[in-house]
């Protein structure tokens, strides 16, 4: 069996009350785990986008894409490779204040990652961080080092295919073709 290895699905739907749960139960009849997940309306009207993380062997992606299409609202589906993508999450740190204050290298390391200081008053401080997921892990592995974490929180990842339009597009264009052509 091939080594797993993370995929992200791009998934479009109508926006309907329910479709979620069904979207995660495909994972879950298969024992797969998302690693994360977004859910937020598309450039298309009235259509949501579900951008969804999991480890997966090739075989597998392919079944739990073919799965997720077939629900009735799923207008699409497709699976990505990290390569295929534009990928961006974004995480909150709070910190404490004084921590920050005795020690300048919190205030050097926040810096380094190209993260913003969002508020700062006399009990915490709050960190805002854009980039990948490795650039996150990495800004909380330094900061936890510092004991000065209070909380913290990092959003699903958000991705769009370095193609020229997205996927549902062309699927829609061609939808709007065959339906023109039996009228």
């Amino acid at each position: 069996m091939e080594d797993k290895k993370l995929y992200t699905l791009l998934v479009y739907s109508e926006n309907i009350a329910g479709i979620l749960n069904q979207i995660t139960a495909v994972f879950t009849r298969r024992q797969i785990n998302i690693e994360s997940l977004n859910v937020s309306a598309s450039s298309i009207e009235n259509v949501h986008k579900y951008t969804i993380t999991c480890y997966s062997d090739p075989e597998q992606i392919v079944k739990i894409t073919k799965a997720i299409e077939k629900k009735i609202d799923v207008v699409k589906a497709q699976y990505y490779t990290d390569e295929q993508l534009f990928i961006h999450e974004i995480a909150l740190f709070k910190i404490s204040t004084q921590v920050l204050l005795d020690n300048p290298e919190v205030s050097r390391t926040i810096r380094k990652h190209d993260a913003r200081m969002m508020e700062v008053n006399p009990t915490y401080s709050t960190v805002l961080l854009a980039g990948l997921t490795e650039d996150i892990a990495d800004l909380f592995k330094r900061l936890n080092e510092f004991n000065c974490i209070l909380q913290y929180t990092r959003s699903g990842r958000i991705a769009v295919t370095r193609s020229f339009e997205e996927p549902i597009s062309d699927f829609l264009d061609e939808q709007e073709r065959i339906e023109k052509g039996s009228e």
